[in-house]
Formats: C-alpha cells, sequence, structure tokens
C-alpha cells in the first residue's frame, strides 16, 4: 500500500500515515516545496483518503550553502510547502530541521478515518480499465532542461528538440508536478475505483505491477497507451534508454493516479477530471485475467500532451 494504515484503539478509526522526502529537482525554490509537499500528500489520496489532518515537513539545509542563499532559498521552499498544504486542508504543525550534505525537503501526512474513506488497492477485477491521471516524462524534462547547460549532453537531443520545446517541457514538468492528485481522489469513490497507486519513483511499470501484485483476484494488468509530456518522448528516443520512458520505468515525481476502474465508469471519470480542473486524464489499459503481473504492450500510443500549442496556455 501507499501509506501504513495502522487499526487504533478506539472504535472504528485508523491511522493512515505516509512520509517521503527527496532533493531538490526545480530552479524555484518556492515550486520546490509545493512539489515536495504534493508527492507527500499523494501517498495518502492513492488511498483514498482525501482529508489529511496534520503534516509535518522535513528539511535538510546545505552546509554548503552561503548564509545568503540559505536566507533566500529555505523560507521560500517552506512557504511553497505550507501554502500546498493549506490548499489541501490541511497544516504544517512541526517536523525537524538539520544541517546537511545536500539540501533535503519532505514530510509527512497523517489522516485519521474510518474504513469508508479508503479505498483499498487489491479489488481489481477483469474487465476493468487502468486510467492515469497526469502525464509521463518528469525525469526525462527536467533532465533535459539541466542539459540546456551541460553543452556535451545538449549535443544528443539538440537534434530532435529546439531550446524553447525543453523550456516549455520543463515548465509543464514544474506545473504538473505541484498539482495535488486530491481531486482525482476525490472522485475515485464517486466513480467506484477498485484500486489505486501513485506513479513515482519505480515508473509506470514498475508501480503497476506492485498493484498487480497484491489484487486478491487473479488478474494482470496491460498498458496500451503512454500519455507523456509533449516532446518528452523525443528526447528520450534520442538518448536511448537512458531514461526508459518509452519502457515504463523512468521515474516520476509527484505522479499522477494510477487507477484501476470499471469500464463503464472509466470515461465519466475522465470528462470529470477534465471539467474540475482543465487536465486530462487517459484510459491507458486493460485488467485481463492473469496471474497478477503488468507488462506495457510492445508498441504502445504514445500520446502527446498537450498535443498541440496553444498561444498563451500552458496545457
Amino acid at each position: 500500500m501507499d501509506s501504513s494504515v495502522v487499526p487504533l484503539r478506539h472504535g472504528g478509526l485508523f491511522l493512515v500515515q505516509t512520509t517521503d522526502f527527496f532533493y531538490p529537482l526545480v530552479d524555484d525554490p518556492y515550486m520546490m516545496g509545493r512539489i515536495a509537499c504534493a508527492n507527500v500528500l499523494s501517498d495518502l489520496y492513492a488511498m483514498g483518503v482525501t482529508e489529511c489532518d496534520n503534516m509535518l515537513m522535513l528539511l535538510a539545509v546545505s552546509q554548503k550553502m552561503s548564509e545568503k542563499e540559505r536566507d533566500v532559498t529555505v523560507p521560500l521552499m517552506i512557504r511553497g510547502f505550507k501554502d500546498c498544504a493549506e490548499e489541501n486542508g490541511s497544516r504544517v504543525t512541526g517536523g525537524q530541521t538539520v544541517i546537511n550534505p545536500w539540501l533535503t525537503i519532505g514530510g509527512v501526512a497523517t489522516s485519521v478515518c474510518q474504513q469508508y474513506e479508503m479505498i483499498m488497492p487489491d479489488n481489481a477485477v477483469v474487465g476493468d480499465v487502468l486510467v492515469m491521471t497526469k502525464p509521463l516524462g518528469t525525469q526525462v524534462a527536467v533532465n533535459a532542461h539541466q542539459w540546456l547547460e551541460q553543452p556535451e549532453r545538449w549535443n544528443r537531443i539538440k537534434l530532435v528538440v529546439s531550446e524553447d520545446d525543453v523550456e516549455k517541457a520543463y515548465t509543464r514538468a514544474m506545473d504538473s508536478m505541484a498539482r495535488s492528485n486530491r481531486s482525482s481522489a476525490r472522485l475515485m469513490h464517486k466513480y467506484n475505483a477498485h484500486g489505486c497507486t501513485d506513479v513515482t519513483g519505480f515508473g509506470i511499470l514498475g508501480h503497476a505491477k506492485n498493484l498487480a501484485r497484491h489484487q486478491k483476484n487473479e488478474v494482470s494488468f496491460v498498458i496500451h497507451n503512454l500519455p507523456c509530456i509533449a516532446k518528452s518522448a523525443a528526447i528520450a528516443k534520442a538518448c536511448g534508454n537512458l531514461f526508459g520512458l518509452l519502457q515504463g520505468t523512468s521515474a516520476e515525481t509527484s505522479g499522477g493516479l494510477l487507477i484501476a476502474l470499471p469500464r463503464e465508469q472509466a470515461a465519466a471519470y475522465c470528462k470529470e477530471i477534465e471539467k474540475l480542473e482543465g487536465r486530462q486524464a487517459w484510459i491507458i489499459g486493460i485488467v485481463e485475467k492473469g496471474n497478477r503481473t503488468a507488462r506495457i504492450i510492445d508498441k504502445p500510443r504514445i500520446i502527446e500532451v498537450p498535443a498541440k500549442d496553444k498561444e498563451g496556455e500552458l496545457w
């Protein structure tokens, strides 16, 4: 499961808790704080738990930073984390700060809830479809942006993308990572989701395999479509298998929810996500009879997100 679920001594209540942290991967410290918070909360949302009662912040300040660098960046990271927590109906009440060789930010998210507020991740049935709520490619986009300053690496991809393409992909990745999965989790209850996980460090295939492995029924997951941030697939192809994006193994940060939904409910779920958030969700695969494994077909359909640039619009 994406979160620890502990039955409490007090009738019918459960403690649902998760923690995560990582190193900065974007240039904007405020956005980094937001991304870190959204990433922590996502593990609650993957369980269908939409109310977070408390958050703690974990912060390691790099000893290599000058006093001025610390005074500028650290308050911005803290503010980004707190703003995201409050926008998601929670608050930061404490945590821990240390000096460390590397700058690190993360936190702990805690909810006390009843059984009906959770969606256990093990009830997929044959005939369900798999829905993904955010595009893949965050790692590719972030790395490509760093390569703009590294001529040797930039030379590997400059024939397939322009600097403007990379800047747009980076901005989209940052926006996607900072976006909360809370609305997606709420709609899982409305549309009778049978199981969910969020897609992060093990890539979409790694997380699909883990979700499939823990199903009660003898099912397997087959992925046909890979929605990717525009140009990230072209960059990945130009780099060979460096990222593993098209193989489903590229790490994501604060990725979307991968949900098993009844086939007859999935299209309505995706439509309501778009209505609420102005963002797409995609039916990317099916649940079939099998031995609790997951795979991507040999030639999956790559869905560019967005399909076409719109003047003045990010997505």
